[in-house]
């Protein structure tokens, strides 16, 4: 189980300022709407926290329009709605500018590149299906499959509503483990876009292995890339820098997403 708490606690109060505008293009009134800005919480997910801008916006499109779902787009890319905002900011900002600058959509949904959210519950079922891959890494999926419902909601309300207290209450559960043992494997996905067309990379990797505690660089080496080749790099996570030479288990116990999953940016310097 994750002791620090203080971490965890800076880690969900990690916040991004976020400048949306509406696309210039599907403004039907006299006088464009002027941008909204909000903080957002690194952890969570668009559709969770942009009721106030859809708001804002819809009164400015076409009626037609006004029931069309909503969507994001940061230099011409589309924003995957199921991936965390702050995996988002650390994917895609490379000159680390503030206010994020996104532009939000209520036409032409890009169906090929995004999947449908039409409600918070489908956030919900991402949410339930992600942890159930991760406890499946990690605990076999024991640990889920013994929660009751009202651990599923809490760790969902916890999330939506913003609770630390609530949602850590019960994902303490998915992180304990035997002393000295660690997880079975560390849930996490690798973002390396400069060196490979797939989204992200997923592979097994201990957190301890021949009594030796696998560090960041071991989970880098089994990725079988050349990250070198593209010159310095950075392993990036909640916007943080994370030294190669620490251990996998501290950083999925401390750093893993509300998902449970290490969400891990491949970042250059010359980006």
């Amino acid at each position: 189980m994750a002791e620090d708490r203080e971490i965890l606690r800076e880690i969900w109060e990690g916040r991004l300022p976020v400048c949306f505008a509406l696309a210039t293009e599907e403004v039907s009134t006299p006088i464009a709407p002027d941008p909204f800005y909000l903080m957002v919480p690194r952890l969570t997910y668009f559709p969770l926290v942009t009721d106030k801008v859809r708001r804002h916006f819809v009164r400015c499109v076409a009626p037609e329009k006004h029931e069309n779902e909503m969507w994001l787009e940061f230099e011409k890319y589309p924003l995957k709605w199921h991936y965390p905002i702050g995996l988002l900011y650390d994917l895609l900002v490379m000159n680390s500018e503030l206010p994020w600058q996104i532009t939000v959509h209520f036409d032409k949904y890009p169906d090929n590149k995004l999947l449908k959210c039409p409600s918070k519950d489908v956030v919900e079922s991402h949410l339930m299906h992600s942890l159930k891959e991760a406890d499946a890494l990690k605990h076999k999926n024991h640990i889920m499959a013994l929660m009751q419902e009202r651990d599923h909601k809490q760790l969902w309300l916890g999330l939506l509503h913003d609770r630390f207290d609530q949602f850590w209450s019960a994902n303490r559960k998915l992180m304990e483990h035997i002393a000295d043992e660690g997880f079975r494997y560390i849930p996490f996905r690798l973002y390396v876009p400069q060196l490979t067309s797939k989204p992200f990379l997923q592979y097994l990797v201990k957190s301890i292995e021949n009594e030796k505690r696998l560090t960041l660089e071991d989970l880098l080496q089994r990725a079988n890339l050349n990250f070198e080749s593209k010159g310095p790099f950075q392993v990036v996570i909640h916007g943080i820098d994370i030294p190669l030479e620490t251990p996998v288990q501290w950083i999925s116990e401390h750093l893993s997403y509300p998902d449970n999953f290490l969400h891990l940016c491949i970042r250059y310097s010359s980006s």
